[in-house]
């Protein structure tokens, strides 16, 4: 997720509108800023909407779980150290770049381990000062460059693994010392430049800015001796062959991490209780992605989304309380979403959120591509069930003709193949029956859910009416609410059967004791149940 991006979402479990009018809007904003609207969704896609998005060849909506801010909702300092770069040089990094922390990775650039400045200070200032100087493998023109030094002679690519001698006296103790794969550093004295060479040392660094005279580099080209000359001094030279290390010789591995999906109050706890106050980001495969510390998320850092087809909390994506909402359109009930700043609003009494979508096409002058207007159209179609649900308006029945014809369908032919995609009850579990399009509302003090299953006639609420009525006393223990409340609407009979979970005392009160209820001219929750019996609840 981009933090500049705004992602445009619908409530829980979406329906088809929910899903529908959230492709629409993004593509219109999209106009005059394209890429920065994400048409998203918090919950799966039913049957009917997956037919809509395939007939149509659309991707459904991305899906967002919460919208928190994460670490990928921050910037990331992304710079890192190879583990075989010299300590000097990574310091040298962390010096240019102002970082106390560098992450080192392997060749393939995986993170494995940490060079503090703390870490840098500890592996040298403790540093064993009777502890033979030493080198590990390291190619020649490494070596140069730690050194500041010219190449005289190059004798191989390579030096391995030897000892470094500094020699200022008693030649003959360190010659009895030295092996084929030593190094000596010594100053301007051609004797014992040459004594050191014919002993067949690795290398020679001849110190001080000091001439190389022809014997000696003749001699070392026989010998096979490699020759380097720079103007450090001798201590100098053995201090920076000291901090020649490799990264992966000095760096701390026990590194703390976070992913990409990480909350940032996760990752701050993270980091406060971090030796190095830092974390490195990670992937899947241990990849490092970057680097967050105490600066980075000291920063106020918000998701931005637009709201559509709800205006209630507890109808919201998680973590819709951290986000910036910056919009909300809706056709329901006024709902308890409260923000810091004005946000625009638009709430109409229409059938369908993708209708309120398709008239701001119009009023843009702007005209859906055939494959958004077929979504479109399918959210009209399903919210109104084809036109013949109570809240169907004029507004819908325009909006529908007039996507119709773009996208090139018959609305009457398109929409009852569409709700019967829809109605397919018998492939489902009742906990996914009942759960897949529901919504939770707070009415007069009390906690209700209300789930709308569409039919095609009674006979399966009336075979299943047993599992109905034990599955919703579970899931209104599992959600934890006062009510919960099941309609299963049969859109050709023009009525519902209500199942309902509660308390005894409430269900006496609603006259709920026996079970269904069938509710003659009942088919939209919004504009036939909830007035109802949301003023009966009051009452109870």
């Amino acid at each position: 997720m981009g933090q500049n991006k705004i992602y445009i979402i619908g409530h829980k479990q979406p329906d088809t509108d929910s899903i529908c009018s959230v492709i629409g809007y993004a593509e219109l904003l999209n106009h005059t800023e394209p890429g920065k609207y994400i048409p998203a969704r918090c919950g799966e896609v039913g049957p009917e909407a997956r037919f809509a998005l395939e007939t149509f060849n659309v991707e459904p909506p991305v899906y967002i779980a919460s919208v928190e801010p994460t670490v990928s909702d921050i910037p990331l300092d992304t710079r890192c150290a190879r583990q075989d770069l010299p300590a000097i040089d990574v310091a040298a990094m962390m010096d240019t770049y102002d970082m106390r922390n560098m992450p080192i990775t392997d060749d393939i650039g995986r993170l494995v381990g940490l060079v503090s400045e703390y870490g840098l200070a500890r592996a040298y200032v403790r540093k064993n000062p009777k502890e033979q100087l030493s080198l590990i493998p390291m190619p020649l023109e490494t070596i140069a460059r730690i050194l500041d030094a010219r190449v005289v002679v190059q004798a191989r690519e390579m030096l391995g693994e030897g000892r470094v001698y500094t020699v200022i006296d008693a030649l003959h103790v360190t010659l009895s010392r030295m092996t084929p794969d030593d190094i000596a550093i010594v100053g301007d004295n051609e004797p014992a430049q040459l004594a050191l060479i014919s002993a067949g040392v690795a290398a020679l660094i001849i110190a001080e800015g000091a001439p190389v005279g022809e014997r000696v580099i003749e001699a070392a080209r026989s010998r096979g001796t490699s020759v380097f000359a720079t103007t450090l001094d001798a201590f100098s030279v053995g201090k920076m062959i000291s901090l020649s290390l490799p990264a992966r010789m000095i760096m701390e591995t026990d590194v703390p991490t976070v992913r990409l999906e990480d909350s940032l109050d996760y990752a701050k706890d993270v980091v406060s209780n971090s030796k190095f106050r830092t974390a490195c980001v990670v992937g899947e495969d241990g990849e490092h992605i970057g680097l967050v510390s105490r600066t980075t998320l000291m920063q106020d850092v918000q998701k931005s989304v637009i709201l559509l087809d709800h205006n209630e909390y507890s109808q919201a994506v998680d973590g819709i309380e951290k986000a910036d909402i910056l919009e909300i359109i809706d056709h329901h009930r006024l709902g308890a979403i409260s923000t810091l700043k004005p946000v625009k609003f638009l709430n109409d009494p229409v059938g369908s959120i993708s209708t309120i979508i398709t008239n701001k096409f119009i009023e843009a002058g702007l005209e859906p591509t055939p494959s958004t207007a077929g979504v479109l159209l399918a959210g009209i179609l399903s919210d109104t069930m084809v036109m013949r649900l109570s809240t169907t308006t004029p507004a819908d029945i325009r909006a529908a003709d007039y996507l119709a014809e773009i996208a090139g369908v018959d609305p009457a032919v398109f929409g009852a193949e569409l709700i019967k995609k829809g109605m397919d009850l018998n492939s489902l579990p009742k906990d996914e029956l009942l759960t897949r399009d529901m919504k939770r509302y707070n009415l007069f003090g009390k906690s209700v859910m209300v789930s709308q299953v569409m039919t095609s006639s009674f006979d399966f609420s009336q075979n299943h009416a047993d599992e109905i009525r034990a599955e919703l006393e579970r899931l209104r223990t599992a959600f934890g609410v006062d009510c919960f409340f099941a309609l299963f609407t049969n859109i050709f009979e023009n009525a519902s059967d209500l199942f309902a979970a509660g308390d005894d005392g409430c269900l006496s009160r609603l006259g709920l004791r026996d079970q269904p209820l069938r509710l003659e001219g009942v088919m939209s929750r919004k504009n036939d149940f909830i007035p109802k019996f949301g003023r009966m609840l009051r009452q109870a």
